[in-house]
Order: C-alpha cells, then structure tokens, then sequence
C-alpha cells in the first residue's frame, strides 16, 4: 500500500495555490483536517 506524506500534501496544494480551507471545500473535509494531514497529527 502507498502512502502520500503530509509534506507531498502541502506542496501539492501549494504548486496548485490552494489554501487549506480551498482543499478541504474540494474533498469535503475540514480544513483542521487538511492541517493535520499536513503537520503529520493524523496518520487516517
């Protein structure tokens, strides 16, 4: 099984200029929860 890193989150979303809360909005999830991927808090 693959795993995308907190760290590939954040430069993905940032070479697409999106903010935490735009990426959230588009995954349907909390921007809290794009921070915790992010930051590596949440490991789900």
């Amino acid at each position: 099984m693959n795993y995308i890193t907190g760290e590939t989150i954040k430069k993905l979303r940032e070479k697409k200029r999106l903010t935490q809360l735009q990426l959230a909005e588009k995954l349907t999830v909390s921007d809290k929860t794009v921070s915790k991927w992010e930051t590596g808090v949440s490991q789900s």
